[in-house]
């Protein structure tokens, strides 16, 4: 690709996370992409990234002096960022030197193209898939499936398609789409934004890609820890809360019913049978938090331009 190609933002968000950070950043350090920015936002609340932009040099780095979770960290980001396309990435991943042409070319290929999305390898399992696109979701259960998870890499999701959504670790879109979608929604804090987020650029007549010639390692769940109670009360709180402002008609009413009469009971009843009373409590809280923020809450608090 020569050396007028269109300029990349890539905005990786740091929490507490500060080695993590630093090897991805070595990791972009080798990639052969020509045009690119890197835009650290700090939103530790113990241990600053204050070291990185010395290590670094070259990256803009924003230190917020909060946690704004990964919503509003990601939106710091793109008020700050001068590239044609931005890319959201993970600071728990690392890159193929050459992972960034097959996004732009694909971005490229097709101007309703919102976002496109890489395949997502386990770092600690390489040749294992975490993400080769995701089926839709359904508007009932709000449940959907990641297409190869856990599959060994053998070449069988070679071919670039649509999927339902892009996946939050890594995804690509262009600054035309921004400018027309906005920021992310940050009344999610953690977790389900970047579904809400695709809903939105669906919405806008956008499509969504996956784009396997691309590949990114993921080290899963090192920001929050695997099973946290903190993951467990916003899981049970977003998971509602996506449903309540992506689904409508009818449908809204099956979901309500199907959450309130099996999701809810079935989660309980499996903390209660395990004794497990920390993430009951922190399930409880998720829930109930839906009910002290009414329907026009979810819609307006949110960052909407």
């Amino acid at each position: 690709m020569s050396s007028k190609a269109p300029k990349v933002s890539i905005i990786t968000v740091n929490f507490n996370g500060t080695a993590v950070t630093a090897d991805l950043l070595r990791s972009l350090e080798k990639i052969t992409y020509p045009s690119i920015e890197v835009i650290v936002v700090d939103n530790s609340n113990k241990e600053p990234g204050h070291q990185l932009p010395i290590d670094f040099p070259w990256i803009k780095y924003i230190e917020t002096g909060a946690n704004l979770g990964f919503a509003g960290g990601n939106n710091l980001g793109m008020e700050a960022a001068t590239g044609d396309y931005f890319f959201l990435l993970n600071n728990d991943t690392e890159v193929d030197p050459g992972f960034l042409e097959p996004l732009v070319q694909r971005m490229q290929s097709d101007r309703n193209i919102g976002i496109v999305c890489p395949k997502l390898l386990y770092f600690d399992e390489p040749d294992t898939i975490q993400f080769a696109g995701f089926l839709p979701i359904n508007p009932v259960t709000g449940r959907g499936f990641s297409i190869g998870h856990l599959e060994k890499d053998k070449g069988q999701h070679e071919v670039a398609r649509p999927t339902s959504r892009a996946h939050g670790a890594a995804m690509m879109y262009s600054r035309e789409a921004f400018e027309k979608v906005g920021m992310m929604a940050e009344l999610f804090f953690l977790y389900y934004e970047e579904m809400d987020y695709c809903e939105r650029f669906k919405r806008a007549g956008y499509t969504i890609w996956y784009e396997p010639k691309s590949r990114v390692w993921h080290k899963e769940s090192m920001s929050t820890g695997k099973g946290s109670t903190l993951k467990t009360y916003y899981y049970s709180r977003n998971r509602l809360l996506y449903l309540r402002r992506n689904t409508f008609g009818f449908q809204k009413f099956l979901m309500f019913i199907y959450y309130y009469l099996i999701a809810v009971p079935k989660n309980m009843i499996g903390y209660l049978f395990k004794r497990d009373w920390p993430h009951l409590k922190a399930f409880w809280q998720g829930f109930i938090w839906n009910f002290s923020n009414s329907t026009k809450d979810v819609h307006d608090k949110m960052s909407l331009s």
